[in-house]
């Protein structure tokens, strides 16, 4: 199948006000001005329109769960193209109640893939995680290997992506998938890392870390997350799998003492605490792939960690209702 490059879209963004989603909208709004951008969005703890108040002039909004059919009806009508990327995201909740993350990673990307294939969508791109291979203790997994996930989250991603995938099979439709390695910047909620510890760091409370805090994630600023997705939705065949990598592997450990050196903080802030359930030890990708389609990162970790804290310090009447 041919790579087809597309132009002068109108885009749904669903989970558009949500952390890696918000970015993407605000990306897209400065590098193809000519584009149209309509956000779907529930707005859970996690999707707030305060992530879109500067650009909110710029955009189609609509509050809406992509369960819904009515609401995917409306917001995809006249659409040449969806990226997905709402969903329930943090292990730990889909640990203590995993239902909610089945319904919306599973259900919900049925729901837009259903009216879809029923309009005829020229695109439709499925923001997946690395999550779903599981953990490695070595070397890098590539696109084809086989998915292993570990909690009802990644279970519940890898579901709805391989529903995605049976949809170029079956009905001919034009999907490609992304699978992205850990994502940080500004506008993420404080349930994750780096927030989360900003946040403690401030208000001198202890840095639980799981286990040893040798657990390793590679670390993508998000920015550059948003600009490989768009290039995937520009130049993805049908069937695409793309992984999304930065090569920046670090322990979660070492996140943690470089977060208190640069907030000029002891490293006796740190807690070990008992290891989570099903806690993978690494995630690796092979991100040969969107290489050879002309990506590679442009945020080194240490610039990214530290524009991020400092987009928290500057920025706390965002997160303080959050916390």
């Amino acid at each position: 199948m041919a790579t087809e490059e597309v132009s002068d879209l109108k885009i749904l963004v669903t989970g558009g006000a949500g952390f890696i989603g918000c970015n993407f909208v605000r990306y897209m709004l400065k590098a193809h001005p000519e584009d149209e951008i309509v956000v779907l969005d529930k707005l859970t703890y996690a999707g707030r329109l305060e992530n879109l108040e500067d650009v909110m002039n710029r955009i189609e909004f609509v509050k809406g769960d992509i369960c819904d059919k009515d609401a995917v009806k409306k917001t995809m009508s006249g659409c040449d193209a969806a990226v997905n990327f709402a969903a329930e995201s943090h292990v730990d909740r889909s640990i203590e109640g995993p239902e909610v993350f089945v319904r919306t990673d599973v259900f919900g990307v049925f729901t837009l893939l259903e009216e879809a294939r029923r309009i005829g969508l020229k695109k439709f791109v499925q923001i997946s995680t690395d999550e779903v291979y599981g953990s490695t203790r070595s070397g890098s997994f590539k696109e084809t290997d086989t998915l292993d996930p570990s909690s009802p989250y990644s279970a519940s991603k890898a579901g709805g992506e391989l529903l995605a995938r049976s949809y170029v099979r079956t009905y001919g439709m034009h999907v490609a998938v992304t699978r992205s390695s850990n994502n940080y910047g500004p506008y993420q909620h404080p349930e994750k890392l780096i927030p989360r510890f900003v946040v403690k760091i401030l208000r001198n409370e202890k840095l639980p870390i799981y286990g040893k805090g040798d657990n390793v994630r590679d670390w993508l600023y998000v920015e550059d997350n948003c600009r490989a997705i768009d290039l995937v939705l520009r130049k993805s065949r049908p069937g695409d799998v793309v992984n999304i990598g930065s090569g920046n592997e670090r322990t979660n450990i070492e996140v943690t003492k470089q977060m208190l050196a640069h907030m000029k903080k002891p490293e006796s802030m740190i807690t070990y605490i008992q290891d989570r359930a099903g806690h993978d030890f690494r995630y690796s990708l092979d991100w040969n792939r969107i290489k050879e389609m002309g990506w590679t990162p442009k945020v080194g970790f240490e610039d990214g960690l530290k524009a991020t804290i400092d987009w928290y310090l500057a920025n706390r009447k965002w997160w303080e209702p959050l916390v």
